[in-house]
C-alpha cells in the first residue's frame, strides 16, 4: 500500500499533467463576446443621426412625401390625369426609397454593407427626388381643378422639394469630404509603401535590372 505522501505526490503530478495537456490542447472553448456576434438581434437605433441635420431632413422628407401621396390619393376624378399620375408616382417612390435609406442610416445597417457607396447613393436619391418633385408639383399646379386635395398636394410637393434640395446640398458637401479623405488615405498608403521599399535594399536589388542575377540571366539568354 502507498503512503499518504506518495498518494499526494501522485495526485499533484496528475493534476499538473492534466493542466498542461489542457493548455496545449487545440480544442479550447471559444470566448467570443456576445456583442461581436452579427445578426439582426444586435440592431440599435442611432440617436445621434436622428438628432443631426441629415436625420431630421430624412424624417421630414418621409413625412412630406407620405402626406403628398395621401392627398393625391383622395382625388376621385381628374381630367386630364397625366399630371396626377406622375405626382402619385414621384411621391410614392420618394417615400419608399427615402424611408429605406432612413432605416439603413438610423440603424447603422449601411456599416454592414461597405461595398456600397452610401454617401453617393444618398446624393443621387436626394438630387433626383428634388428634380422630380419640382417638376411634378409644377405640372400638378398647372393642371389642377382648384380642388382642396390638389392644392394641398401641390403645397406639400413644393415643401418636399425644398427639403430634398437642402439635403442635396448637405449630401454634396459630405460626399466631397469623403472623396478628400479617400484620396488622402491613398496618398499616405502610397508614401508608406514607397518608404518601405526604400528602407529594404534587398527589394531594390531584386528589382534592379543591373543586379548580378539579372546580368547572368541575360548572358545565358
Amino acid at each position: 500500500m502507498r503512503s499518504g505522501e506518495e498518494l499526494d505526490g501522485f495526485e499533484g503530478e496528475a493534476s499538473s499533467t492534466s493542466m498542461i495537456s489542457g493548455a496545449s490542447s487545440p480544442y479550447q472553448p471559444t470566448t467570443e463576446p456576445v456583442s461581436q456576434r452579427r445578426g439582426l438581434a444586435g440592431l440599435r437605433c442611432d440617436p445621434d443621426y436622428l438628432r443631426g441635420a441629415l436625420g431630421r431632413l430624412k424624417v421630414a422628407q418621409v413625412i412630406l412625401a407620405l402626406i403628398a401621396f395621401i392627398c393625391i390619393e383622395t382625388i376621385m376624378a381628374c381630367s386630364p390625369c397625366e399630371g396626377l399620375y406622375f405626382f402619385e408616382f414621384v411621391s410614392c417612390s420618394a417615400f419608399v426609397v427615402t424611408g429605406v435609406l432612413l432605416i439603413m442610416f438610423s440603424l447603422n445597417l449601411h456599416m454592414r454593407i461597405p461595398q456600397i457607396n452610401w454617401n453617393l447613393t444618398d446624393l443621387v436619391n436626394t438630387g433626383l427626388s428634388t428634380f422630380l418633385f419640382f417638376i411634378a408639383s409644377i405640372v400638378l399646379a398647372t393642371l389642377n381643378h382648384r380642388a382642396g386635395a390638389e392644392i394641398a398636394a401641390v403645397i406639400f410637393g413644393f415643401l418636399a422639394t425644398a427639403a430634398y434640395a437642402v439635403n442635396t446640398f448637405l449630401a454634396v458637401q459630405k460626399w466631397r469630404v469623403s472623396v478628400r479623405q479617400q484620396s488622402t488615405n491613398d496618398y499616405i498608403r502610397a508614401r508608406t509603401e514607397s518608404r518601405d521599399v526604400d528602407s529594404r535594399p534587398e527589394i531594390q536589388r531584386e528589382k534592379s535590372p543591373t543586379s548580378p542575377l539579372s546580368l547572368n540571366h541575360w548572358q545565358l539568354a
